[in-house]
């Protein structure tokens, strides 16, 4: 690649980075809003549920043609008024009234991976000594919702609908509750009355099988053994003369017997594997979602690795730490990651996991294309010498490629399927 092209390239990312800094500045204050808006939204609720915006709008109209008939004596106006006054009174009896109908939920399968179905059964019974009305039963599913026209039962009769829920992105999905819903004709009013609790529907994110040890480079039986001297374990290193409190199981005795003197066996520490697996959270070190979903992807896929090969992990964001007792709960945990505000920058990031998680014997850094080499050395400078460090950057539709930059391996993917090819390449 010619200088140009290098210039060119460093050019767009910083642009691409300043893009999403911008993005990052309008959710943060998005967020700002609905945080300091929350209680009087929570008060205007038991209203701003039943009446719509064009209800809004109407009543509005009302108060001022009401106030202009008064003070400028119009006829006309008396008789907007009045029509408008009269339109949301019969608007009103159709939200009027209840009904004793009892519905159940099932989900076949409450976790799911993303492009799979979920299929799900919802059954109605009308438990009045009367006949139902027909009326709309909605089903929220994450910000979207589904609508079903319930017919007019009659008393103990039921009524099933069956659907099938289709999973585009990750994510947890808020399945619930069931409602009833009362409209009049013109939707100016609405009465919503639940029937069922909310269900969670988690979309696991695509993994992909990495053949050998997660971790890649440590056997766990053998363990890998560090520059550090301890008095017991399992690779012998030397022999030393006895001092007071030793473990009298460790003397060698025939070396004792030929020195005349007590000596004792030292060793060096051994270390079981322990893969450190950090994902970056933070909207600047990505140009796109598609490299965010496909590092979560590669977290996943070496997490699930790990724990099924029995070894010890942990998992963490820019933010928080994932909980890894399995791979079920591990892809729990990421099918709700998304950006994090105020996330930290790697080498901050790497600063707190060296505090919090002192056994590491692997750390595998993802992250975007965005992120710059010189942040990534800052990053490895926090992290203990002893730990091997692989650093995963997303870029898809790219070339995989692999390179070394000092004590660091960066691997470059543009597929997920690229992360399997790329451990390999490295453990070789």
């Amino acid at each position: 690649m010619t200088a140009a092209g290098v210039d060119d390239r460093s050019i767009g990312l910083r642009i691409t980075a300043a893009r999403r800094k911008v993005v990052g500045a309008s959710l943060d204050g998005w967020a700002w809003v609905t945080t300091h808006t929350e209680r009087p939204r929570t008060f205007a609720r038991p209203a701003t549920s039943v009446i719509t915006p064009t209800a809004w709008t109407i009543l509005g109209s009302l108060i001022v043609a009401g106030w202009a008939a008064v003070r400028l004596d119009w006829a006309e106006l008396r008789i907007a008024s009045l029509f408008l006054l009269m339109l949301l009174a019969v608007c009103g009896l159709f939200v009027i009234g209840g009904h004793q109908l009892v519905a159940q939920l099932d989900l076949t399968r409450d976790r799911v991976v993303v492009g799979e179905r979920a299929n799900g059964r919802l059954l109605l019974t009308n438990e009045s000594s009367r006949r139902s009305l027909p009326m709309t039963i909605e089903l929220p599913v994450g910000p979207a919702q589904a609508a079903f026209d319930l017919p007019s039962l009659a008393s103990s009769a039921e009524h099933e609908d069956l659907f099938a829920i289709p999973t585009t992105r990750r994510a947890v999905l808020t399945v619930g509750p069931v409602r009833t819903v009362r409209a009049d004709p013109l939707a100016l009013l609405r009465r919503e009355q639940d029937l069922t609790a909310e269900q969670l529907l988690y979309v696991h994110p695509k993994t992909v099988r990495i053949e050998g040890s997660a971790a890649g480079f440590i056997r766990d039986l053998e363990g890998q053994t560090i520059r550090k001297l301890t008095d017991s374990d399992v690779a012998f290193h030397a022999l030393r003369g006895y001092v007071a409190g030793d473990d009298r199981r460790y003397i060698h005795w025939k070396t004792s017997a030929r020195t005349g003197t007590l000596m004792v066996r030292q060793f060096e520490e051994t270390r079981r594997s322990h893969l450190l697996v950090a994902l970056s959270t933070r909207l600047d070190d990505y140009a796109s979602d598609e490299e965010f979903e496909l590092a979560v992807s590669a977290a996943g896929s070496l997490g699930v690795q790990a724990l099924s090969d029995d070894q010890q992990m942990t998992a963490s964001t820019s933010v928080r730490a994932l909980r890894t007792p399995n791979a079920k709960i591990l892809l729990d945990g990421l099918s709700g990651v998304d950006y994090e505000r105020n996330a930290p920058r790697l080498p901050d990031l790497a600063r707190r996991l060296a505090r919090e998680v002192q056994d590491a014997s692997v750390a595998v850094i993802i992250c975007g294309s965005v992120v710059e080499a010189a942040e990534l050395r800052r990053a490895r400078r926090y992290l203990p010498l002893d730990i091997r460090t692989i650093v995963v950057r997303t870029n898809p539709g790219g070339e995989s490629a692999i390179r070394r930059m000092g004590d660091v391996d960066i691997s470059t993917i543009g597929r997920l399927d690229d992360l399997a090819t790329a451990m390999r390449r490295l453990s070789a």
